[in-house]
């Protein structure tokens, strides 16, 4: 792809764009000031060749899912060059935006060193090109999120006026709707569907009528796409399934772009033992001296009670472990509560708090995954064994609950070589903390775009956390998806 498309297929995903300091005025005094070195930037020597490798390596940002524009405004010459090489290869290396000043709370280990060093190594030995490609992720997930990006700009650059489906009843398989031909059209722009070739003459095609009937090939073709957003596969179109393809083309490389500077926020080099925690797509991936052990579903905070982005490490096991109820909880959704139903669910009051006792009904379950957490989060078991079967499973006040919570902490207890201690805490059926003699580092992430080993996969973004990133890289606004509802459990 030429240099000119990679620009052009940016169409309809830019809102806007970051200045260059030094860049913007006009006249010998902007010169001046744009050759002189900002203070701590290397003072380098620029020719012809280095300056193209630059200016070609930018031309091929949308690889990383980024816009030429953010870095080159044309006509940069001298200490410009260096500032806008330097600033690309920081955004390589640990992300455009700093999501400390995006979120309220954001305590995962970021990539450290300093580009200055790298680069001028690269200026030595002339080959700027290398270095930049050694700085972005490695991993199978970036560069499979890297063509997705450039395939989704490929398909928005052939339907530069992609029209959205109306809203509406929604649309079930076998029905009669006369907006059919706008969703096969959204469809096929996304790449989800192709039509199949009429053998009728042209003449015949001109004044053939657009079927109206959902049916076939375009029902398997939306099928597709609510698998690839976690949605239920039931055809229907309508709701987070409608958001979905009015996200367009354009949209979804918009997607795999956030998802990218998300990854190129995370150290290179992660603990390689470690449990990982997607709350977009509500999975936890387990990791074991670099090797990937098991995947489960979770449930994850509701819209209205995020999951917070953060890392903190599993310090103990507990079997059979109390709740101390929160005080927002337990003004807001137990305060009212009878007396019957108090006693029935096995809470009391304690020093001002309610608690509730061990057992099946407490709303931790019968184990819980303690976390030295400033932020009160932590990982647990749950009663409400449903809510896991369930395509959206934000339906927690914050905390993490983890499907088959028992099976995943006694296989933690047996690779720490503390079974025998669990397994006794468990049979006591009473509060016990059986300490770890490795602390298991746990890393809330929010990725509403990833690889799942196999394909991209997309996921709703249920707390709206994805605009913030998208205007921090000069992206539009996405979609309001529709809201989720509430589990109505007063647990954690």
């Amino acid at each position: 792809m030429t240099k000119r498309n990679w620009i052009g297929t940016a169409i309809g995903l830019a809102l806007c764009i970051a200045a260059l300091p030094g860049c913007s005025n006009s006249g010998n005094s902007a010169n001046q000031q744009a050759n002189a070195a900002a203070p701590g930037e290397p003072q380098v020597q620029w020719n012809r060749k280095l300056e193209k490798q630059l200016r070609d390596a930018i031309a091929g940002a949308p690889a990383n899912g980024l816009k030429p524009d953010l870095f080159l405004k044309g006509g940069e010459q001298g200490a410009a060059l260096t500032h806008t090489a330097l600033r690309y290869a920081q955004a390589l290396a640990q992300g455009y935006s700093d999501p400390n000043k995006i979120f309220p709370v954001y305590t995962i280990p970021r990539p450290s060193g300093d580009v200055q060093q790298g680069f001028q190594q690269a200026m030595q030995k002339g080959d700027l090109a290398s270095w930049f490609a050694s700085l972005p992720p490695q991993t199978d997930e970036y560069k499979a999120l890297s063509q997705a990006h450039l395939h989704y700009l490929e398909l928005a650059s052939k339907t530069p006026n992609f029209q959205a489906v109306p809203d509406g009843d929604p649309i079930k398989p076998g029905s009669h709707d006369k907006r059919v031909a706008a969703l096969a059209a959204a469809l096929q722009a996304m790449g989800y569907f192709a039509p199949a070739a009429r053998q009728h003459h042209r003449a015949t095609q001109a004044t053939a009528p657009v079927s109206t009937t959902y049916s076939g090939q375009l029902i398997a073709a939306v099928k597709r796409l609510q698998g690839d957003f976690g949605l239920k596969t039931d055809g229907i179109v309508g709701g987070n399934t409608l958001d979905a393809i009015n996200l367009g083309p354009a949209g979804l490389a918009r997607e795999a772009a956030i998802a990218m500077e998300r990854l190129r926020w995370l150290e290179r080099n992660p603990p390689a033992t470690r449990i990982d925690v997607n709350t977009a797509a509500t999975i936890l991936d387990y990791w074991r001296d670099g090797q990937h052990m098991d995947r489960r579903n979770v449930v994850a905070g509701e819209p209205d009670k995020q999951t917070p982005q953060l890392q903190a490490p599993i310090v103990n096991l507990v079997a059979y472990p109390t709740w101390t109820v929160p005080k927002s909880i337990a003004d807001k959704e137990i305060a009212s509560k009878g007396s019957a139903w108090l006693a029935a669910n096995n809470f009391s009051m304690k020093d001002g708090m309610y608690v509730q006792a061990s057992g099946p009904k407490n709303s931790l379950g019968i184990v819980k995954f303690d976390m030295d957490d400033k932020q009160a989060i932590y990982l647990h078991d749950t009663p409400a064994k449903a809510l896991f079967g369930l395509p959206d499973r934000h339906r927690s006040h914050g905390c993490v609950r983890v499907q088959n919570a028992v099976a995943f902490a006694t296989a933690i207890a047996t690779e720490e070589g503390v079974l025998d201690k669990f397994q006794k805490a468990m049979a006591s059926q009473q509060e016990t903390f059986v300490k770890l003699p490795n602390t298991i580092p746990v890393r809330l992430l929010y990725h509403t775009a990833f690889w799942d080993g196999s394909r991209v996969q997309f996921r709703p973004d249920v707390y709206g956390w994805d605009d913030n990133v998208a205007a921090a890289l000069g992206l539009v606004r996405g979609v309001k998806w529709q809201p989720v509802q509430q589990s109505g459990d007063i647990g954690p």
